[in-house]
């Protein structure tokens, strides 16, 4: 089959004017990130179309988008082909809106968020951002076409945090071994992201929020630095008196470790980091917990935590341990106890108890 080939000679050359714009040699495009030309107004080529006008490349998908800058006078009606720089990789820094104060505020201005005070339905849990305390959260509250959830600073060895979802605050000083109460979210996926009080940007993320869903968002170490964990807070709502428990190892400095009471019984063997066990039905009554690296068989997963004889109560088990956990537990009320990093060194850990009703 004959190829069809058309060769072209410089129009300077020929003395002539080149009416179809698909013959005007133009410098080749970057590669992606590479940037490239930008149509600078009127540069008398012939090209009425503004789509045939290079562009810098827009950025990959979670990096940012265009942001329409205003009128900048280039002649293209459409504010979508107007190139802009887009917004940094995780981790990199972003820009910072300066609001009205002139450069008093630090919020990080995110694309169409409107006023930097947007604070949404979060709220701090409790007057205690730190340490072990327990914050009390409702549970059965439904929000229709909509999710809920909160927002837990678990990352040791870094400032307090400010978290977005969207372009809406969910916390505006977030400490560490500290919670904010549940808010709503859309559902869907929505765009997390966690900054700095500086605006430095350290992750962002994009995540699904079920309808009627109920969740807590971990910010926790890596070995590479920040990552979110999200932890479903769905459970059956305690009854006949009794309560709900469970324990999770948000602690990296942990190998895999037991749950187990005085009295030998194992409530959770082999707790790895970011593994949070399944919710156990709990008595009301006096408990110590310890955490420890055993061989002992953990009890059923479907058995009860009774209560614990007080006769033990004081008493070390037979095995070493390296932290541990005395707990009063009332009635009809949901319990996550969360394992934190309280040093550097092996096993050093401190507990966070939340409790839901």
């Amino acid at each position: 089959m004959e190829r069809n080939t058309r060769y072209f000679s410089s129009p300077a050359r020929q003395g002539a004017r080149v009416t179809d714009p698909g013959q005007i040699p133009v410098i080749p495009l970057p590669n992606p990130g590479e940037g490239g030309p930008v149509y600078p107004g009127d540069m008398d080529t012939g090209v009425t179309d503004p789509g045939q006008i290079p562009v810098v490349p827009l950025p990959n998908p979670g990096e940012g988008g265009p942001v329409y800058p205003g009128d900048m006078d280039t002649g293209v009606t459409d504010p979508g082909q107007i190139p802009v720089i887009p917004l940094p990789n995780p981790g990199e820094g972003g820009p910072v809106y300066p609001g009205s104060g002139g450069g008093s505020s630090t919020f990080p201005y995110l694309p169409g968020a409107g006023s930097s005070d947007n604070t949404g339905s979060w709220g701090c849990s409790g007057s205690i951002c730190g340490g072990v305390t327990i914050l009390p959260g409702i549970i059965g509250t439904v929000w229709p076409s909509a999710s809920k959830t909160r927002f837990l600073n678990a990352a040791y060895g870094y400032q307090a945090f400010r978290v977005f979802v969207g372009n809406t605050r969910a916390a505006n000083l977030l400490n560490y071994a500290s919670v904010t109460g549940y808010g709503r979210v859309a559902a869907g996926y929505q765009t997390v992201t966690v900054t700095g009080t500086d605006g430095y940007i350290y992750i962002q993320k994009t995540m699904p929020f079920q309808v009627n869903g109920i969740t807590t968002i971990a910010i926790i170490n890596t070995a590479s630095g920040l990552d979110l964990l999200q932890i479903t807070d769905s459970c059956c709502p305690p009854t006949n008196g009794y309560s709900s428990f469970r324990v999770g190892n948000l602690a990296i400095n942990t190998g895999p470790l037991d749950v187990i009471m005085s009295d030998g019984r194992v409530v959770y063997g082999d707790l790895r980091y970011k593994e949070v066990g399944a919710f156990k039905r709990i008595m009301p009554g006096t408990y110590q917990f310890f955490y420890a690296d055993t061989e002992l068989v953990p009890m059923p997963a479907s058995a009860d935590i009774e209560t614990l004889d007080s006769a033990w109560l004081g008493v070390y088990p037979p095995h070493e341990t390296f932290g541990s956990l005395y707990l009063n537990v009332v009635s009809n009320a949901i319990y996550t106890v969360y394992l934190l990093q309280s040093g550097t060194g092996r096993n050093q850990i401190q507990n966070m108890i939340l409790m839901d009703r």
